[in-house]
C-alpha cells in the first residue's frame, strides 16, 4: 500500500483532494457530527489517517486543546508538517505510526478518522487497528470514522463523482477493490472492502460500548452541483459515518 500513499502524496495539493464531489460529501458529513457533539473545544484529539493534515488543522483551528495527526506515510507527514511551517496555524503534533500499534500518545477524548480501515488487508490488522484505537481513548471518548459503503459495485457508475471501481478481487478476509481517483491523470489506488458488520464486530471487540451509523450528507446545491447531482450520490453514496464511544 505504501506506493499508492506515496504517490498520493506527490499528486495531491489540498485543494485537489477536497474539491471532489465525495470528498466533499465526506467533509461535510464529519463537519456535521463534530458540530452535533459540540465542537472540539478543549478536548484532547486525535486524527488518524491524518495525510497532509487537512481534517487535523480543522480540529487545531476550532479550538482543541491538544491535536495530533498520525499517519503511516512518512512523505505525507511531511506535507502536514510543510504547510503547518508556512502557515499561522496552531500548534499540532504529527507522528508516523501505523494505525495498528499506536503509540502511547493520549488519552484523548475524540478520534477521528478517513478512510482508514479500508487499507486494513486482514480481519487481525483490522481488529488491531480498534483495539489500538480504543486504548488512546479515554472512557466515554468519541470515534468518527468515514467508511466505504460495501457492495455498490458493479452496479454503480460513481465517475461523476470522482472515483472509478474498475474490478473486485476476492481473496482473504475482505475482497480487494481495484478504482482510480478521477485527476488528470486519474491515479490508480486500491482498498478492502470490508462489510459495516465486519467494522462492527472489531468495535465491539476491541472494547467500544456503543457502535452506529450515519448516512452521508451532501453539501447544499449550487451552480456545479445541483440538487438532482447530489440526489443521485445520496442514493447510492461512497460512504457512510461510523461512530463509536469508548
Amino acid at each position: 500500500m505504501r506506493f499508492q500513499y506515496d504517490t498520493l502524496g506527490e499528486r495531491y495539493a489540498e485543494s485537489t483532494v477536497t474539491s471532489a464531489a465525495f470528498s466533499a460529501a465526506d467533509m461535510y458529513t464529519l463537519h456535521g457530527a463534530l458540530d452535533a457533539l459540540g465542537g472540539v473545544h478543549g478536548l484532547d484529539t486525535l486524527d488518524l489517517a491524518c495525510g497532509h493534515g487537512h481534517n487535523t488543522r480543522l480540529l487545531a483551528r476550532g479550538g482543541a486543546r491538544r491535536t495530533v495527526g498520525v499517519d503511516a506515510c512518512e512523505q505525507l507527514i511531511a506535507l502536514a508538517r510543510e504547510h503547518e511551517e508556512a502557515r499561522h496555524v496552531p500548534d499540532i503534533e504529527y507522528h508516523v505510526t501505523d494505525a495498528a500499534g499506536l503509540p502511547d500518545l493520549g488519552p484523548f477524548d475524540l478520534a477521528t478518522a478517513v478512510y482508514p480501515f479500508n487499507h486494513t488487508p486482514d480481519r487481525t490488522s483490522l481488529h488491531a487497528t480498534f483495539r489500538s484505537l480504543r486504548a488512546s481513548l479515554r472512557p466515554g471518548g468519541r470515534l468518527l470514522a468515514i467508511v466505504p459503503n460495501a457492495g455498490a459495485f458493479p452496479r454503480v457508475d460513481w465517475s461523476p463523482y470522482g472515483v472509478r471501481i474498475l474490478d473486485r478481487v476476492h481473496a482473504g478476509d475482505a475482497p480487494l477493490l481495484k478504482a482510480h481517483f478521477l485527476i488528470d491523470p486519474p491515479v490508480p489506488f486500491e482498498f478492502h472492502e470490508w462489510a459495516h458488520a465486519d467494522l462492527a464486530e472489531a468495535a465491539v471487540e476491541a472494547g467500544f460500548g456503543t457502535v452506529g451509523w450515519q448516512p452521508n450528507r451532501t453539501p447544499p446545491a449550487d451552480s456545479v452541483r445541483d440538487e438532482a447531482y447530489w440526489t443521485a450520490y445520496r442514493a447510492w453514496p461512497i460512504s457512510s459515518l461510523m461512530t463509536c464511544t469508548a
